[in-house]
């Protein structure tokens, strides 16, 4: 969510006035976030949040909003993009491909107790069950492909200790991807980047997830994963806090069971999930953009999280109470 294209008021209004939408009362462009241009978008009709895609071309759009609006319409709390007459839902803003969305109310719990961990738990299920009647269909594309290609663009800027590191365990994920048990696991559309500034609180009630563009067709293990590793753990050394895991996961688990190749692949998922996001984050930080307001994360974060996902792999029947 930084700033990457400047967006001016006729431009934000012309948007508006095709979705009519009333007039702009307040344009701010949002800090935070990599990959698109975001704006919080004020209207005489309401709050909304403006998105223009610099990564994402205009033929891979259509998957993220139209799941976006299936959830939506299935009770799953999520932005719905705003449409016009025609039932479009994808336009272009400065040159750029965009959508408007509904802004969700409240604020994201960047230190979340049990409780809100079971909520998200919960709701992340129902999401999954949610979305596998959706028709249309997209890998995802930070996956194992995008790791394999990238890993030898950062291999420069790291010590011979964590080259190894990186080497050994996309090894182990290319590896683990060819066995049957890994082709066995359930698959759908998944968000694949729930962190906790991605879902947002009003009182202690969930009022949405959002920023679904790196969602994809992958497995349901990997997206529990990506929000295990986020939401229950502690962010200074990245290991596991037992209430909060315990928390989430029996909350996933009342809602749709893990199935036998799931519980039994769930520590190598945990590492798949902090390795995405260790390489993610490297890239980001060594190949940068420009970008107002952009700001890399720290890549060392999820380097902890993977060392201590390897070293201290959970015990999941005792967690489920099998």
């Amino acid at each position: 969510m930084a700033v990457f294209t400047q967006v001016t008021h006729d431009q934000a209004q012309s948007l508006l006035d095709h979705l009519q939408l009333g007039q702009l009362t307040e344009l701010k462009g949002i800090q935070g976030g990599i990959e698109n241009t975001n704006y919080f978008l004020t209207s005489t009709e309401g709050s909304f949040v403006l998105t223009l895609f610099e990564r994402l071309s205009a033929q891979e759009l259509p998957f993220y909003l139209h799941l976006m609006r299936h959830l939506a319409v299935r009770a799953i709390p999520v932005p719905k993009p705003m449409e016009n007459d025609a039932g479009q839902i994808l336009f272009e803003v400065a040159g750029k491909p965009a959508a408007l969305v509904n802004r969700l109310k409240g604020s994201s719990e960047l230190q979340p107790t049990s409780q809100h961990c079971q909520i998200v738990g919960d709701m992340l299920a129902r999401m999954h069950l949610a979305g596998r009647d959706f028709e249309l269909t997209q890998p995802n594309l930070r996956g194992l492909s995008w790791w394999t290609q990238t890993v030898p663009q950062i291999l420069e800027f790291l010590t011979p200790e964590l080259s190894q590191l990186l080497l050994q365990e996309l090894a182990f994920q290319v590896d683990l991807s060819q066995q049957p048990v890994f082709k066995s696991l359930p698959k759908g559309p998944v968000h694949a980047d729930l962190f906790r500034d991605n879902v947002m609180f009003d009182e202690d009630q969930l009022s949405g997830f959002f920023d679904f563009y790196f969602a994809g067709v992958d497995t349901w293990i990997f997206d529990l994963a990506v929000c295990l590793n986020d939401w229950c753990i502690d962010l200074k050394t990245g290991h596991f806090e037992p209430t909060r895991l315990h928390a989430f996961l029996k909350a996933y688990h009342r809602v749709r069971p893990l199935s036998a190749s799931e519980r039994a692949l769930i520590n190598p998922m945990l590492r798949a999930a902090a390795l995405r996001f260790w390489i993610s984050r490297l890239w980001d930080l060594h190949l940068p953009r420009e970008a107002n307001l952009l700001k890399a994360h720290d890549p060392k974060h999820f380097e902890h999280v993977l060392k201590a996902r390897i070293e201290q792999p959970i015990r999941i029947e005792q967690l489920l109470g099998h």
